[in-house]
């Protein structure tokens, strides 16, 4: 179900949207932000004509600007728990993305199987309408826990209903017809003064509307705030039940994710276990540690440490994004309290308004910028924050890169289906069982199942894995065939005789014995003995000028580099070297592979690797369908220049699905993406003829990194170019057929089989899906601790003619050709390496390469 702002309609508040202060005279520049680009949405009624659009809801006058009150503070938290994100009414629309023609989503192939699933059926549900109040507070009342209190005090009058500190939902009608407005009145405790509320009839909503499910969302989110957890940015959280890791210096906060909305049968909630790492160090405290590690340079370290983290103030309970950090600011510094017309400093205005003492007077401001959804309805666009009051969450490169910190963390999080499940059915008794949150079901007529519910699902057959010599082996039930590479020789293999391996001195001795194990590791690919060349030290400098200086000599088909150490900077300056600069082949090792116990299986993957770069394949899985090229496209954000993206596309050229073309494009807008995308979809289709003397009779895009919001787009636009772009090479365009799939990673569904995880290959296509795409879940990947996350693909256009069990067979047998590694992978081959390259470019390269030569092999594996 997609979530847009509908046109005329009033901004309501957003929980956690600051109000601000006003740039600093001298500090860091407001800049103008961009008009965001939004494309027209395919809308459509249920099959079943379950859910329709009841008239017009009536428009609204914008709301005032927000008065400018403080840093990084809106005096009230926000909207308050329970409240709906986003500065809009209530506004939901169906947006239908199931192709025209297609009847039928479900497969029948596979074994069937009883499986439960992460959701809890909604027993009861209204049947009574629902209307839709603006709430007006005069003189203006920013604190919404202040508007709720104010409001609260007319509940006799009003009745059963729910505030977010704008708007009002209530299934009674509160005035007459012929009335424009009710106006209440209420004394605001402390000052005394009086303020007149006004309550305006904005909308209605009857049964089948779908509104309706975003309000049984806010219903659901407000039950959270009764079972006292706390809300921190979009999720409830328990600091009660918190985990204490004291030898890292962080918390974990177990929390849960719910949602609402009509599936393919009934209305379902979604329950899913979630953690928050709350640090113990402030903003603050990493400075001081920052500036003792690195002395005069300790700006730049910091900055680098402490741009892109989300922070939390205890003080308002509210979650912001640091985007830079203005070292000419202090909490002496002063901005302009609008309100009572005056300037007032950081430090005074934290005294006053939330009784804080700030301590270090000379420590600089955090500057954050608020989002373009705030600044649309009224927000000033900078905030700043005191770093002191700032507590860090999420984790660092440098806590992922720390093994025992992660494995103690894991201990908490990786939770296994049968402690999951334990935890769901205790969160359903919670609820329950709360005297507080039953009696809200009550004035709603709602009730919800104790038991999750059931869903049939299927299991795949197995898939034969191809090697050389027309050798076959079954995948297995858990998808890893493993053991199988050293017993079977390479699909097919190109020799690597001439190739060159710069290593450090002190490292020179390991890794000539590594490249041997390489020659050794596999059975038929042919590994000659290297050019070594040694440099003194294992600077990235040092690194660059030795392949300058070996490619002006010679020309070799791959340049191995050897790194003392894994350093993120050093791996970037040999791939742009590589990819950009001076155009070859590249591999990077680091010498902790060089460790006897292990070695030899790190050198076999290596030899696979290197095998695929220069035009190898290691194996394959039997794909029926003639003339087909597979697409993969996925996004990744530059984490040099912010706003700029890199769209990756990679495209088979065989019918084994083991060649491919790439391109990869930056973009800052949906509309360059489309545009760079059919660009490139182009080129691959003349590779595809270049390989094949014909083009191919079938296409299929797999797209990712697709968020809900841009479906839309996605659906109106994308979809639209590609098809414009592909129809130029036919003389019919009805020659090709083309299918288009959003595949989905980041999803709250989890499946049970009992109490295990379903095995991979399995597939649900009803119940839990959504009644108005044409989508199925699948789980292609088996793991090892905690609980399996399937997929979630949908397909949103479709001429290609295949029904549902083969799209879905041909999807899981794409997880199998990732040739990075030796078991299914959760998204198919093509998806995989797409995002594999868009990795490479956004977090090390930063540019696009253009070399002919390398957008025909896996360079980027």
């Amino acid at each position: 179900m997609s979530e847009r702002p509908a046109a005329g309609r009033s901004a309501g508040r957003t929980r956690g949207a600051p109000t601000q202060a006003p740039a600093l005279q001298g500090a860091w520049g407001q800049r103008q932000a961009a008009a965001s680009s939004v494309g027209r949405s395919v809308r459509a009624p249920t099959p079943q004509q379950a859910y329709q659009p009841q008239g017009d809801e009536g428009v609204l006058p914008p709301l005032p600007p927000v008065e400018q009150v403080g840093p990084g503070g809106d005096a009230g938290g926000g909207a308050g728990r329970g409240a709906m994100r986003g500065r809009s009414v209530i506004h939901a629309e169906i947006l239908m993305t199931r192709p025209e023609g297609i009847t039928n989503k479900k497969g029948t192939t596979g074994k069937p199987l009883q499986l439960t699933a992460n959701y809890f059926k909604i027993k009861t549900k209204a049947d009574w309408c629902l209307y839709q109040y603006r709430v007006d507070f005069a003189p203006e009342e920013d604190r919404t826990a202040v508007r709720k209190g104010l409001l609260r005090l007319h509940k006799e009058r009003l009745g059963s209903y729910i505030f977010d500190g704008t708007v009002m939902y209530t299934a009674n009608r509160l005035m007459a017809p012929n009335e424009p407005s009710l106006e209440l009145f209420a004394e605001r405790r402390g000052d005394g003064e009086r303020v007149r509320i006004t309550v305006r009839l904005v909308g209605d909503m009857v049964k089948g509307d779908p509104h309706y499910l975003q309000f049984y969302n806010i219903l659901a989110r407000r039950s959270l705030e009764h079972l006292q957890l706390q809300l921190v940015g979009r999720n409830y959280f328990d600091p009660h039940e918190s985990v204490v890791v004291r030898e890292h210096r962080f918390e974990l906060w177990p929390g849960y994710i719910t949602s609402i909305r009509q599936h393919e049968h009934d209305v379902l909630m979604c329950a899913e276990i979630n953690h928050k790492v709350m640090r113990q160090e402030n903003l603050l405290d990493i400075l001081g540690r920052l500036t003792q590690e690195n002395g005069s340079n300790y700006q730049h370290a910091y900055k680098a440490e402490v741009v892109g983290l989300t922070v939390l103030t205890d003080y308002n309970n509210n979650t912001y994004r640091i985007d830079d950090v203005d070292f000419s600011a202090s909490p002496r510094s002063t901005f302009h309290l609008r309100k009572e017309d005056r300037d007032v400093s950081y430090k005074d205005y934290y005294s006053v308004k939330y009784n804080i003492t700030i301590r270090n007077e000379t420590q600089p401001l955090l500057v954050t910028r608020s989002s373009g959804r705030d600044r649309r309805a009224g927000q000033s666009e900078i905030v700043y924050l005191v770093p002191e009051l700032c507590r860090a969450t999420g984790l660092t490169d440098r806590m992922r890169n720390d093994f025992r910190l992660m494995s103690a963390m894991a201990t908490h999080t990786r939770v296994t289906p049968d402690k999951r499940i334990e935890k769901l059915l205790a969160f359903n008794r919670r609820l329950n069982t709360e005297p507080l949150v039953q009696d809200e079901y009550k004035n709603w007529n709602l009730s919800l199942d104790r038991d999750l519910v059931r869903v049939p699902g299927r299991l795949l057959t197995d898939e034969k894995i191809f090697f050389g010599d027309e050798k076959q082996v079954n995948a297995g039930e858990q998808g890893d065939w493993t053991k199988a590479i050293r017993d079977n020789s390479l699909l097919l293999t190109t020799p690597l005789r001439q190739w060159v391996v710069i290593v450090p001195e002190r490292n020179s001795r390991d890794a000539r014995g590594f490249c041997q194990a390489i020659s050794r590791s596999t059975k038929n690919f042919n590994v000659q003995e290297p050019q070594y060349f040694e440099i003194r030290n294992d600077r990235a400098e040092s690194y660059t000028m030795c392949i300058e200086q070996v490619l002006s000599k010679v020309s070799p088909q791959l340049v191995m580099c050897i790194l003392a150490k894994n350093r993120a900077d050093t791996y970037a300056a040999i791939k742009k070297k590589c990819c950009i600069d001076r155009p070859v082949l590249s591999q990077v090792v680091t010498a902790r592979c060089f460790k006897p116990q292990g070695m030899m299986s790190i050198a076999t993957k290596v030899a696979i690797q290197l095998n695929c770069k220069i035009g190898g394949i290691p194996w394959t899985v039997h794909i029926p369908l003639g003339g087909l090229m597979v697409v993969g496209y996925d996004v990744c954000h530059d984490t040099n220049k912010k706003g700029t993206d890199f769209g990756a596309m990679v495209a088979s050229l065989d019918k084994k699905l083991s060649r491919y073309f790439s391109a990869v494009s930056a973009h800052t807008t949906g509309e360059e993406l489309s545009n760079h995308l059919a660009v490139n979809m182009a080129k691959a289709l003349h590779s595809y003829q270049e390989v094949n003397k014909a083009l191919p009779s079938h296409i299929i895009v797999y797209r990712d990194g697709v968020g809900e919001g841009q479906i839309p787009f996605v659906v109106d636009h994308e979809v639209k170019h590609v098809k414009d772009a592909i129809s130029k090479f036919y003389a019919n365009p009805a020659q090709v057929k083309l299918g288009y799939v959003l595949v989905t990673k980041r999803i709250n569904t989890r499946f049970f089989q009992g109490t295990r995880n379903p095995a991979p290959g399995t597939v649900v296509d009803d119940i839990v899906t959504n009644p108005w795409k044409y989508d199925f879940f699948l789980i292609s990947q088996g793991v090892k601790q905690g609980t399996v996350s399937p997929t979630s693909y949908s397909v949103i256009y479709d001429t290609t003619g295949l029904s549902p069990d083969r799209m879905q067979l041909l999807t899981y047998k794409m997880t199998h050709i990732y040739f990075n590694c030796s078991t299914t992978m959760r998204v198919p081959a093509p998806v995989q390496f797409a995002h594999k390259l868009a990795f490479l470019v956004s977090q090390s390269i930063h540019a696009a390469p253009g070399d002919r030569n390398l957008q025909r092999l896996l360079y980027f594996l």
